[in-house]
């Protein structure tokens, strides 16, 4: 950090302000009395160190953790994280301290942030640090506001549109079929009949519709996933219908149906025929001879 300024005294000057120290002659007089204050020795460093001014190290409105914040923010190197959370894990202050501290420089000119937006479409938090508060240092470097000179005009690159968030993933159909997607699309499509919020997009229809399938396949009626999708809806507007259907596809999916063991086929019917002998019609399997022209035939037994 900073080496003490040799020109100085070797004395740290009092408070010039008088707000909440009532006993600042007291102890001004018990200084003069009683020389023993602090004695600094000093080594000249060289390398790794850091000027502070003494308008900082003793500013007379800053609480002490600002101050060492502020001397702790001015070592660091450019581009080093000095956002809340960094500095609550680097310190043993908590994140309300921290903050309220990091409220303080901005107050007396020594911090600035400001929140910008990425070219990839995230918001961060821009921090400059001023090693001289800014209102001292603009009254000093631009005297009776002169006005700024013209800077060269340059080609800012365009920024890119941020792309939007993908929906999420919705259930698929054991069996997909066209008619199963096709009928889930036009579920999808009539909903907005029922709240006009929920005016989806080709594109959204087309990602949800096999998530409808999954429904229509568990042995339900399009009446009922229209009535499942469009029941209790929250109050407020929907800035993203799709997503919202995505996650009630998804966590209200009812279970599969009951395994049923298949039915018997019904009894064969044979067709109506002519039998060949008698001309009359019957049913049977014997395509030629009736049952009773079969009887004639069959011989009778003898008697023993």
């Amino acid at each position: 950090m900073d080496t003490q300024n040799t020109s100085v005294p070797p004395r740290a000057q009092s408070r010039n302000s008088g707000k909440n120290h009532p006993h600042r002659r007291t102890q001004r007089t018990q200084t003069n009395a009683h020389p023993g204050g602090v004695i600094h020795d000093n080594a000249r460093h060289t390398t790794r160190f850091t000027v502070i001014g003494n308008h900082l190290t003793q500013h007379p409105d800053l609480s002490l953790l600002a101050i060492g914040l502020a001397c702790h923010i001015q070592s660091l190197p450019t581009g080093a994280a000095v956002d809340i959370k960094s500095l609550a894990a680097r310190f043993p202050e908590g994140t309300n301290r921290i903050a309220a501290a990091l409220r303080e420089l901005e107050t007396h000119g020594y911090l600035s942030r400001t929140r910008q937006r990425t070219e990839t479409g995230r918001i961060v938090t821009r921090t400059v640090s001023c090693n001289q508060p800014r209102s001292r240092h603009r009254d000093r470097d631009t005297p009776e506001a002169a006005p700024p000179k013209p800077r060269a005009t340059a080609t800012v690159p365009r920024q890119k549109p941020a792309r939007p968030r993908a929906l999420p993933a919705v259930p698929k159909p054991a069996y997909s079929s066209p008619t199963l997607l096709r009928t889930a699309t036009e579920i999808l499509a009539g909903l907005r009949r029922t709240d006009p919020r929920l005016l989806l997009s080709a594109t959204d229809a087309e990602h949800l519709a096999p998530g409808v399938a999954a429904w229509l396949e568990r042995d339900l009626t399009p009446t009922a996933v229209r009535h499942a999708l469009t029941s209790d809806l929250p109050p407020e507007p929907l800035r993203r219908p799709a997503a919202f259907l995505a996650h009630r596809l998804t966590a209200q999916l009812p279970p599969l149906p009951p395994f049923r063991a298949p039915e018997p086929p019904p009894p064969v019917r044979h067709p109506l025929r002519n039998c060949d002998s008698c001309d009359r019609g019957y049913r049977g399997p014997d395509p030629r001879t009736c049952r009773g022209c079969r009887e004639l035939r069959q011989p009778t037994p003898t008697a023993a």
